[in-house]
């Protein structure tokens, strides 16, 4: 078997592990972790055997990267303009994809995010995610289902 040239690698998974980071960690830190993903990536596939998932092993790699920037931005602090009195209302709600995905529980959405943008069966996204077959079938329909509830789209409503 021939090994791809990693540029080609890129070009073909490139995109779906873009919208995989943007799901999972939104769209300010996506391009970040996009980048350390394959320049982890680009070490690693030189000893990647020839047999291997590249997608499921791009996911893999993305995963861990937003791992390690969900770890780095809760060190962080948050700068804000004005400390508020009390936390601001969790059903305020401003119709943004990416609000309703980062409101769903981190399994939920890698599981939303891994299955449906990145097309990997549920076997892989236990393996990735740490849990069973089940569990990722149950977070991802959970994930969706809590999608439907709180970022209803009316295909009526795209007409007018």
């Amino acid at each position: 078997m021939i090994v791809k040239p990693f540029e080609q690698v890129v070009a073909e998974h490139g995109p779906m592990v873009l919208r995989v980071c943007r799901a999972v960690l939104g769209p300010a830190d996506a391009e970040d972790a996009w980048s350390e993903t394959f320049l982890s990536a680009l070490k690693a596939y030189p000893e990647l055997p020839a047999d291997a998932n590249v997608q499921a092993w791009l996911v893999t790699i993305a995963h861990r990267k937003a791992i390690d920037v969900t770890r780095a931005q809760a060190r962080s602090p948050v700068p804000v303009g004005e400390v508020p009195d009390r936390p601001g209302r969790a059903e305020e709600w401003d119709g943004d994809l990416w609000n309703a995905l980062a409101k769903l529980p981190d399994k939920q959405r890698a599981a939303v995010a891994y299955h449906y943008l990145a097309g990997l069966p549920y076997r892989e996204i236990a393996e990735i995610t740490g849990g069973t077959t089940d569990a990722a079938r149950r977070a991802a329909a959970d994930g969706v289902k809590a999608l439907r509830a709180t970022y209803p789209v009316s295909l009526e409503g795209a007409h007018s």
